[in-house]
């Protein structure tokens, strides 16, 4: 239905293939950006206001910022395991040299932390859910495994067929159970066996009392944003992988990712119990 929260493939000005900020947003907290640098390029940036954690999608490179270099290993694709992950905190210049697709997850901070890198092998890899709804998650950057001051990011690949974002959930609320995060959706869809590009669904709703609808077919390079409201299913066509790239940030006291299920989906959890996880995971060596 193509809403207003859907951001399509190519909508930004090169080299960015994607750039969303709090502005165009329309909302505080949460940005991202992806750059491709092609066979090779160079870019300056700055982190004002923002922590960033940077990693390659398809591609790598080194990134120099006050003095010191940092390297991010090439990764091939988003389907081929975790990827280096380089932190940095607000109010630094820095460069960025390489090659491919890289992602910079944003969010507005006030604290400041130290520079410091993780590498893809030090990620920690989990997987959720069952039967068609197992997932694999890379949580190179969520609160229970990174310090940071606001930014929240995770990587997902759901195979083909599968339902991820599942059961559907919010997090638009600061109270015992709940977090109040914005959340950005980066979308990468694994083409077919015979090279067709490939495609999936995804979807946000809301409560009598804050609406919101979107549906949207998603493919490689599309973003999804959420203000407010449950969000899911993830929903891969057959026979065609997909991955997503999720930034998330709040105005909350707390950094955690403290979310409610819908109460008519949640009992979904439940039935994982007697299910296998899919045979297909994990991607990459692990």
């Amino acid at each position: 239905m193509n809403s207003e929260l859907y951001v399509p493939a190519g909508s930004a000005q090169a080299p960015h293939t994607v750039n969303v900020t709090p502005e165009s947003a329309g909302w505080a907290e949460s940005s991202l950006q992806v750059v491709d640098l092609g066979d090779g390029g160079e870019i300056p940036l700055d982190t004002g206001g923002d922590e960033v954690m940077i990693l390659p999608l398809a591609g790598g490179g080194e990134i120099t910022c006050g003095g010191e270099s940092f390297t991010l290993t090439p990764r091939s694709s988003v389907f081929d395991g975790p990827a280096d992950m380089l932190y940095l905190g607000i109010g630094q210049s820095y460069t960025l040299k390489g090659f491919g697709r890289i992602a910079i997850c944003g969010a507005r901070a006030t604290r400041s932390f130290p520079n410091r890198r993780v590498a893809a092998a030090d990620v920690s890899v989990e997987l959720r859910g069952a039967g068609n709804c197992s997932r694999q998650v890379h949580n190179f950057g969520t609160a229970t495994t990174f310090e940071a001051d606001s930014l929240i990011a995770c990587e997902v690949i759901t195979p083909g067929g599968n339902w991820s974002s599942y059961p559907a959930h919010k997090h638009d609320e600061n109270t015992a159970d709940e977090t109040q995060l914005e959340e950005i959706y980066y979308f990468e869809i694994a083409d077919s066996p015979a090279g067709t590009p490939g495609f999936g669904y995804h979807r946000v709703y809301g409560t009598p009392e804050r609406p919101i609808e979107v549906l949207e077919e998603v493919r490689s390079g599309d973003v999804v944003l959420v203000p407010h409201g449950y969000h899911g299913p993830s929903i891969a066509a057959p026979g065609h992988h997909m991955y997503y790239l999720n930034v998330m940030a709040g105005s909350g006291p707390e950094r955690a990712w403290l979310i409610c299920d819908d109460p008519n989906h949640t009992w979904l959890r439940g039935s994982w119990e007697h299910q296998d996880i899919d045979p297909r995971l994990p991607f990459g060596d692990r």
